[in-house]
């Protein structure tokens, strides 16, 4: 079985080409910067692993429409590998992620903060707490609420 499933951020915008003839497609390469589960140094700092994917078709054209440097998505694929003689003669591998799914793993908000855009964070809605993300529940809904 080859599968792989990535989350990570976009290193730049999506590398848009479209392929020669009558039924032309279009192919998408972008690279993700996948954040390693531990650290390899002592100092704390995380490292990432950067890891290029190939989409083709409508898949190609959404991540040319939608997907810029930042952005954090899941992708879904298979492992591909390859090889080609560069112009020195020299024999080069390739690894490559074909996307068979992608899609967005942030809001639109939290990935405009990324990505360079700036968006005012939306005002906390009546009876939200700050500190932890999670509505304070009013006394005395319990009686209400359609399951125990």
């Amino acid at each position: 079985m080859n599968k792989v499933i990535l989350m990570g951020r976009l290193t730049r915008d999506p590398e848009i080409r479209y392929s020669a003839g009558d039924n032309s497609m279009a192919i998408a390469r972008y690279t993700l910067a996948v954040d390693r589960r531990f650290r390899r140094n002592n100092d704390g700092d995380q490292t990432a692993d950067f890891i290029g994917c190939v989409a083709f078709g409508r898949s190609a054209e959404f991540a040319e429409k939608y997907f810029r440097q930042g952005l954090k998505v899941i992708v879904t694929g298979r492992i591909q590998t390859g090889s080609y003689t560069n112009r020195d003669g020299q024999r080069v591998y390739t690894t490559d992620v074909v996307v068979e799914d992608q899609e967005f793993a942030e809001s639109k908000s939290v990935s405009d903060a990324h990505t360079g855009g700036y968006q005012a964070a939306p005002a906390p809605a009546p009876g939200a707490s700050a500190g932890d993300g999670f509505m304070n529940i009013p006394d005395g809904i319990d009686e209400e609420l359609p399951f125990s």
